[in-house]
């Protein structure tokens, strides 16, 4: 049949992954009862109730994710966790599918489908319009709604905060129109977090362990600021430093993987030595030492800061602080 659909159709197959949906057939000049035949004949198969893929086989994951988005109906979009994972905001495909319809609409309960396929989770938003991106496809939310969505969904401020670091780091948005994405919100948890978490994010912190040094570590205890993702180059290669305090000749790196391959081991000592012969003193801290231990890491870099020439005083984070400060 393929070759024998309307021009219309067939390239609004092209652009849908060869998924089209019952509400669009009479605008792409295809008569509804034209399908029937191809569904009982096996050539068509349905991917969710009202929703077709027109070919045979297991679906790609681009077509179930149009089909999950033509699902919610005219005007709907993915959102959530599947928005992320087509705007490579997130590294691993969602379970469910998340799909963004008005609230002025309602998507009605179908019984499930013979072919398996993920299950949707359907979200009701009042600024449904405002939030789903203009042009691109599959539709799906813009990535600062996307990313605010997902603050919000988060079980810990740490990672909530994550969200925000990722996509900023990646290059996916910006600090400021995640700012202002946030001020077209009337409710949000963590509003005031968030934006202190925004301006550290503006200030290169791109990770969830560089924010707890910045906050537990640095602030707390009154450490001078550090230059974060200062550009260096080692070996004709760039790359960025997490914390430099250059005034004093110290640096501070953070790792929080769980393990570190022996390649990366040598890389870091050749960074260190390149560092040492430009009299920088580095020191290098994991997530435990950071979120377990913020005393002693602060006690340690304040001391390094000292012998560089550092005359400020740092100060415990509270009564029960364990920092030895001299």
């Amino acid at each position: 049949m393929a070759g024998h659909l309307p021009s219309p159709c067939q390239d609004l197959l092209d652009l849908q992954h060869g998924v089209i949906a019952r509400w669009q057939l009479a605008q792409a000049g295809l008569n509804a009862r034209r399908i029937d035949p191809q569904l009982h004949n096996g050539r068509w198969q349905t991917l969710y109730w009202g929703v077709y893929g027109t070919f045979t086989g297991q679906p790609s994951r681009m077509a179930v994710l149009w089909a999950a988005a033509l699902r919610g109906g005219p005007g709907a979009a993915l959102g959530y966790h599947t928005a992320a994972e087509v705007d490579g905001l997130a590294d691993q495909p969602s379970a469910a599918i998340h799909v963004i319809v008005s609230s002025s609409r309602r998507v009605i309960s179908a019984p499930p489908m013979r072919l398996e396929v993920p299950r949707l989770i359907i979200h009701y938003r009042a600024r449904a319009h405002d939030a789903i991106h203009p042009s691109r496809v599959p539709p799906r939310t813009r990535i600062e709604e996307t990313t605010l969505d997902l603050t919000q969904l988060a079980r810990s401020m740490d990672e909530a905060f994550a969200w925000l670091a990722r996509a900023c780091s990646r290059r996916l948005t910006t600090s400021l129109l995640l700012r202002t994405a946030m001020t077209a919100r009337p409710k949000m948890r963590w509003r005031t977090e968030l934006t202190s978490a925004l301006t550290d994010v503006g200030n290169g912190v791109h990770s969830v362990l560089e924010w707890r040094y910045l906050r537990d570590v640095e602030l707390r205890h009154g450490l001078p600021r550090a230059d974060r993702q200062a550009l260096s180059r080692v070996d004709n290669r760039t790359r960025y430093l997490d914390n430099r305090y250059r005034k004093f000749g110290v640096l501070v790196e953070l790792d929080g993987r769980a393990a570190h391959p022996a390649e990366s081991h040598w890389r870091d000592v050749r960074r260190d030595n390149v560092s040492a012969a430009a009299g920088m003193v580095t020191l290098r801290y994991g997530w435990a030492d950071v979120t377990e231990d913020p005393c002693r890491v602060a006690s340690e870099i304040a001391d390094a800061l000292r012998r560089g020439g550092w005359t400020g005083r740092p100060r415990p984070c509270g009564p029960a602080c364990t920092a030895a400060f001299s």
